[in-house]
């Protein structure tokens, strides 16, 4: 998958592409049945998305809501058969592009699109004047098709980015999955930490969770697939998501120790897959507390990943 981080830098072998047009945050089933529908047998298939996601430029103080970083979202959108990814930057001359602008300048004349699919709900343009029906019509006067995908509804009503954060809030990540169409996962280098996992026998692989949406603190079942290095390949873990009441932790981050694994991770990459919710944050008396605690919590992610 080729990734243009700007339009202008398209080249001729990048046009003609057929694209699904959106944020794309955490690539739901939503999104994918938006890209299904731009999928054809004459066209490559393309993705046009924004970085930052536009929320976080009209509400920088806003709490932190993504559901996935721009490296992840890549990530899943390469797993969907994505081939062209324009990941355009959303700064202050994007964001004044009017909509006729943003359909002549960066559609037509940059990426020389041949289709796109985009939501019911879809906005673009500034003060956000464009709508599908818009850009319908213009792909009529600069020769590209438009289809308009109806929102997909699941069991529970419309999928949605704002319901799989709801349900992650809870603590229901089997619902969030439902929706996501895969296990919500957390991605990113592993980082230095205190490491008095490894002196409490529970060596952890620790990750920031900056920009992200948190859910809700507690002890996972998870997966993680390590994505470089010596140690690459899949495992079973248990992960402890949140604030650490034990030692007071400011910022949340996410501690996972992977079973049966032996080794150094320090810089590599992970994908921590949220698989079940096993309990809440708890403060123990002692540390001889803690480590019997982690144990039953091992036992327990164990069985939930057996299913």
């Amino acid at each position: 998958m080729k990734i243009l981080r700007d339009h202008q830098y398209a080249a001729p072998a990048d046009k003609g592409a057929s694209v699904a047009i959106g944020n794309f945050d955490g690539v739901h089933r939503g999104h994918q049945h938006v890209l299904n529908l731009a999928k054809r047998l004459d066209a490559p298939l393309g993705v046009v998305t924004f970085e930052p996601h536009p929320r976080q430029v009209f509400a920088p103080d806003a709490p932190p809501f993504r559901l996935m970083n721009a490296e992840a979202r890549a990530n899943r959108l390469r797993k969907l058969g994505v081939n062209l990814l324009a990941e355009l930057p959303f700064d202050t001359r994007l964001k004044s592009l009017s909509d006729v602008e943003f359909v002549r300048d960066v559609l037509v004349a940059s990426l020389g699109i041949s289709h796109a699919v985009v939501g019911a709900d879809f906005r673009f343009g500034k003060d956000r004047t464009g709508s599908a029906d818009t850009l319908k019509q213009m792909g009529a006067e600069y020769g590209f098709d438009v289809t308009i995908a109806d929102l997909l509804e699941g069991e529970t009503g419309a999928v949605s980015s704002t319901a799989i954060r709801t349900a992650l809030t809870e603590g229901r990540p089997a619902d969030a999955a439902a929706m996501l169409g895969h296990w919500h996962r957390i991605e990113g280098p592993v980082l230095h930490g205190e490491k008095r996992g490894r002196e409490l026998g529970y060596p952890t692989a620790n990750m920031g969770l900056d920009g992200l949406h948190v859910p809700k603190p507690g002890v996972y079942a998870v997966t993680v697939d390590v994505r470089d290095g010596p140690h690459a390949g899949s495992y079973g873990a248990v992960a402890n998501l949140g604030f650490r009441p034990m030692f007071e932790l400011e910022q949340p981050n996410l501690e996972t120790y992977l079973f049966d694994f032996a080794g150094d991770l320090y810089g590599a990459h992970l994908s921590v897959g949220l698989v079940a919710y096993l309990r809440g944050e708890m403060k123990f008396d002692s540390l001889q507390d803690l480590i019997a605690q982690m144990d039953m919590d091992s036992l327990a992610a164990r069985a939930a990943l057996r299913g």
